[in-house]
């Protein structure tokens, strides 16, 4: 098994492997690659503050500016569900602090990830340097119209929740491509899982999921 990054050890990768073990893996996430990168990225060091001693827990963290790291189980769920290689490009959209993106740089070729917040997206940049991770990179902007200019993209996540999956990304999808993004209410969304045809668009439901809303033209207005 291969992943594109690899980090020193640090005094918290028993607490991640504990994290991987009983939160992810025995909730059903099983492909090696997603594992592996989840227990080697120090998702710690993408917290700030009190919250650190938090960062293996079950659950959702602020990471400022109104905005969360996502609970460690979504991270894997979405992740294995776009069933990502070595050789394909990734578009992120919500930044955040930058973990997700982390993760997904150790399974893809290359990472393009849209923050409309511009202090979290150099606080993302920042951790992605000291971990010495060069194949993502941050844009400032509406994640929602994505980036038809670097497209098209093997797989699309979206880290916030939107009233309908942005059909900018979806058109910005390669054949064969795959989008996740959490979809309903402000409050309370699904995932669904799109995958581009040679006549249109598959779509499946996945699982009930909570998430901050997706501002932008195509998502919710602030």
């Amino acid at each position: 098994m291969t992943l594109g990054h690899t980090f020193p050890p640090d005094p918290l990768i028993s607490k991640r492997a504990h994290m991987v073990r009983d939160q992810v893996e025995r909730r059903g996430v099983r492909d090696p690659r997603v594992l592996e990168a989840m227990r080697a990225v120090p998702r710690h060091l993408f917290l700030s503050g009190p919250d650190r001693a938090s960062a293996y827990d079950d659950t959702p963290l602020p990471i400022g500016c109104h905005q969360t790291i996502s609970q460690p189980y979504i991270v894997g769920f979405m992740t294995e569900a776009l069933a990502i290689n070595e050789a394909e490009t990734v578009l992120e959209i919500g930044t955040g602090s930058g973990y997700q993106t982390a993760i997904l740089a150790c399974l893809a070729r290359k990472v393009i990830s849209i923050e409309r917040i511009a202090d979290l997206a150099d606080r993302a940049r920042e951790n992605l340097r000291a971990l010495g991770i060069d194949n993502a990179e941050i844009i400032v902007g509406d994640g929602t119209a994505g980036r038809p200019d670097l497209s098209p993209f093997d797989a699309v996540l979206v880290t916030a929740g939107a009233p309908a999956a942005p059909r900018p990304l979806l058109e910005q999808l390669a054949p064969g491509g795959r989008l996740i993004a959490p979809v309903g209410g402000r409050s309370v969304q699904e995932l669904e899982l799109w995958t581009r045809t040679r006549t249109g668009f598959d779509q499946r439901r996945l699982i009930a999921v909570v998430f901050v809303p997706l501002i932008g033209e195509y998502g919710w207005k602030e």
